[in-house]
C-alpha cells in the first residue's frame, strides 16, 4: 500500500512539473528608459515550440499578437499590442488560487486577446478584469503598458487582482518590475522561477545603473543572458575558452533561456507626445539563442513579414529555421538530453557560435530599424517604407541562416 501511494504521489508531482510554463518578464516605466518610452518584455517558455505572429481586425482596435501555430484562428494571444498603443503579456503564476476547486482554468490567452480588442489604457484593462464573470479561470501576472505612460503588473487570480505600478517609486524605485512564475500577493515561498527572478532582477539593476534600459539591451543582454544567480556563474565566460566544433555539455536549468524557451517579445511603447502607431513590437520566434528579433508595427497589420507569419504548413519560417539550429544546441535526444546544452555550439572562443553570429545580425537589424524609426517619427509612418524595411531584413536573415 505504501509503495502504491508513493508511486501515485510521484506520478502526480511528475505531471504537475510537466505543465509548468516558466516565462520570465518585466515592464519598465518610460520615466526611466534611455529614450523615454515604456517597455514590456516577455521571454516565453511553453510546450508549444511553434509560434507565429498574427494580425487581427476583430475588435475595437486592430492588433498583432504572438500565437501558437496549433491555434490557426488565433483564439488565444500570448503577447501583443494594438493600434491604441496598448500592450499586454503574462507570466503564469503558481501560488495564486490556493485551495480553489474551480474547474475553469487557462483563460489567460483568451483574456489577453479580449484586452487587445477593446483596451486603450490601464484603466480599460482594470474595468475588463472587474467586469469579467467570476471565477475567471486566471492565475497570472499580467504586464501592461499604454500610450499614456502607464506601466503596471496585475497579479490576477480567479476573483480579484492586485495592481503593482512601475511608476510608483515606493514599489519600483528604479522604474522596472520583474515577474516570473510566482506572485508577491500569493502564498509565500510557493510557485516557480525564483532563481530566474533573481537573475533578471540583477540584470535589470545593472542596466538601470548603466542607463541602458532600452529594447536593444533587453534583447541582447538580458533575454539571452547565460548568467545564473544561484550558482553565480556565467556560461558565456566559460564558453570563451572553448574551441569551435568541440562538445562541451553543461546542465542547462534555471537560466533565462531554457530548452522550453520558444519566443520573445519586447514592446517599445511611445512617449506621451507621440502617435500610438509608433509602438514597436520586437519579436523573436523559436529558441531565442538560435533566432533574431524583427520589429513590427500595428498599422501594417495586413502585411506582416512572411518569416513571422504562418506558411502553408501552418508554421512560421523563422521559427522553423531557429528550431533546426536548436538541434545543434541539444543534440542528445534520448533520456534527459534536453537538460544539457552543448555550450560550444552557442558560444566559443573562435567567435562562430550560433548566437555569436546571430547576435551580430540582430545588432545590424536593430541599427537599421532605429535609423528608419528616427526618420519616420519626423516624416510619418508609411506602409511602403515599412514593407521595404521588412524585405531588407528578411533578405539579411535568410542569407545568414543559409550560411549557418
Amino acid at each position: 500500500m505504501k509503495h502504491a501511494l508513493f508511486f501515485l504521489t510521484s506520478l502526480i508531482l511528475f505531471f504537475a512539473v510537466q505543465f509548468v510554463f516558466p516565462c520570465t518578464t518585466a515592464i519598465v516605466s518610460g520615466k526611466y528608459t534611455s529614450d523615454g518610452r515604456p517597455l514590456l518584455w516577455k521571454h516565453r517558455d511553453s510546450d508549444f515550440m511553434q509560434n507565429k505572429i498574427m494580425s487581427f481586425n476583430d475588435g475595437k482596435y486592430t492588433y498583432i499578437g504572438l500565437v501558437n501555430c496549433a491555434d490557426p484562428a488565433g483564439k488565444e494571444v500570448w503577447a501583443g499590442c494594438n493600434s491604441a498603443g496598448f500592450a499586454i503579456m503574462n507570466a503564469a503564476s503558481y501560488n495564486l488560487n490556493p485551495n480553489d476547486t474551480t474547474r475553469l482554468k487557462d483563460q489567460e490567452g483568451i483574456l489577453m486577446k479580449k484586452a487587445l480588442q477593446q483596451c486603450a489604457s490601464l484603466k480599460d484593462f482594470e474595468r475588463l478584469l472587474d467586469n469579467r464573470p467570476k471565477p475567471m479561470g486566471i492565475a497570472a501576472n499580467f504586464g501592461v503598458i499604454d500610450a499614456q505612460g502607464g506601466a503596471a503588473y496585475y497579479e490576477t487570480d480567479n476573483y480579484s487582482f492586485k495592481k503593482i505600478d512601475a511608476n510608483d517609486p515606493a514599489v519600483a524605485p528604479f522604474g522596472y518590475l520583474v515577474r516570473t512564475n510566482f506572485s508577491f500577493s500569493g502564498i509565500a515561498n510557493s510557485g516557480y522561477g525564483f532563481i530566474r527572478y533573481q537573475t533578471a532582477k540583477a540584470l535589470f539593476y545593472q542596466a538601470a545603473a548603466e542607463h541602458q534600459l532600452n529594447a536593444a539591451y533587453i534583447l541582447q543582454n538580458i533575454d539571452r543572458s547565460l548568467k545564473h544567480s544561484l550558482i553565480r556563474g556565467d556560461l558565456q565566460t566559460r564558453a570563451g575558452t572553448l574551441p569551435a566544433n568541440s562538445e562541451c555539455f553543461v546542465p542547462f536549468q534555471d537560466y533565462i533561456p531554457r530548452y522550453s524557451s520558444c519566443s520573445t517579445v519586447v514592446v517599445q511603447g511611445v512617449r506621451s507626445n507621440e502617435l500610438p502607431q509608433f509602438t514597436t513590437m520586437w519579436t523573436v520566434l523559436g529558441f531565442p539563442l538560435c533566432s533574431v528579433a524583427m520589429p513590427l508595427w500595428v498599422n501594417n497589420t495586413s502585411r506582416l513579414p512572411r518569416l513571422l507569419r504562418a506558411a502553408q504548413n501552418g508554421k512560421a519560417p523563422l521559427c522553423e529555421l531557429a528550431l533546426n539550429l536548436k538541434k545543434r544546441c541539444f543534440p542528445v535526444t534520448r533520456g534527459s538530453g534536453k537538460k544539457y546544452l552543448n555550450l560550444s555550439a552557442v558560444w566559443n572562443k573562435d567567435n562562430n557560435g550560433i548566437w555569436q553570429q546571430l547576435r551580430k545580425l540582430e545588432g545590424q537589424i536593430i541599427s537599421m530599424s532605429r535609423r528608419k524609426m528616427k526618420s519616420w517619427r519626423q516624416k510619418g509612418l508609411k506602409d511602403k517604407e515599412i514593407q521595404k524595411l521588412y524585405r531588407r531584413l528578411e533578405a539579411l536573415i535568410l542569407k545568414k541562416y543559409a550560411e549557418l
